[in-house]
């Protein structure tokens, strides 16, 4: 089996292995993989920290031994707390890169600020994301997203969908969610009312077929943040996300999980 690791800010993976194929998902710097199938130029990927699958280009893989890969994901990685920061090459004629939030550091030395990529030596000096010591700060993680557009298969600034930005929030905080919201609903512990939940916990909505379909993180009983158009502040009752501007319900509310034990 083949190895990679992500050497660019956000990397579009595909459902199918063709340019004009939907972007399902994105591999964000400094993130690893294993490779499961080849086709041409394409090459499609399982990502190590939650194993979701897709199609990117082989050349935007940088490739790693076996033995690099398995001490990669037995390690504890910095990680980019910012929205933006920049990644600086220790010779000043090669240009930065550009990292986003939630973006891993591979070999990152806290003392120097150096990261290490493939024979590449990088500095970053840039603020580490640290695990949340309550709801307050994982709701801080979740403003940072404000305003962010709407973006299928996203997970940055620039574009995200519903649960790229619950996923993304959770990783900023220190806590590990799936991909999907029908994977998200499947994690944490069920919650009968709204009103027994807490900040930061996690509501799903379904369609009419009953499938669930979009994710997003209380604030209050009565209140959420989530991503649909942008991400934003919406009302919430029992029958679901309640959009002031539109005067309507958007969303049918389906299920409450706490994920994560922080105090308030």
């Amino acid at each position: 089996m083949k190895f990679g690791l992500c050497p660019l800010s956000a990397v579009p993976m595909r459902s199918e292995p063709s340019h004009r194929s939907e972007m399902v998902n994105q591999m964000l710097f400094g993130e690893a993989c294993s490779v499961v199938d080849e086709q041409d130029e394409w090459v499609r990927i399982r990502l190590a920290h939650d194993g979701y699958e897709g199609w990117l280009l082989r050349v935007q893989l940088l490739p790693l031994e076996e033995d690099a890969y398995q001490v990669y994901c037995s390690a504890q990685p910095g990680m980019v707390g910012d929205t933006v920061e920049l990644l600086e090459h220790e010779s000043r004629a090669t240009k930065a890169r550009v990292l986003l939030a939630g973006s891993y550091l591979p070999g990152y030395d806290a003392a120097s600020g150096r990261v290490t990529l493939g024979t590449q030596t990088y500095f970053f000096n840039g603020r580490l994301a640290e695990p949340a010591r309550s709801r307050e700060e994982l709701l801080l993680q979740a403003y940072l997203f404000l305003n962010a557009p709407y973006q299928w298969g996203g997970r940055s600034l620039f574009g995200l969908d519903c649960s790229g930005f619950t996923q993304m929030v959770y990783r900023l905080a220190g806590v590990s969610l799936l991909r999907d919201a029908s994977q998200q609903a499947t994690q944490g512990e069920t919650l009968s009312f709204l009103e027994e939940s807490l900040p930061g916990d996690l509501a799903f909505f379904d369609n009419d077929e009953g499938r669930i379909t979009h994710v997003g993180i209380l604030v209050r009983p009565d209140q959420i943040i989530h991503c649909s158009g942008q991400v934003r502040l919406d009302g919430i009752d029992q029958h679901g996300i309640y959009n002031f501007e539109l005067r309507k319900h958007t969303h049918r509310l389906r299920l409450i999980k706490s994920v994560v034990s922080l105090p308030i």
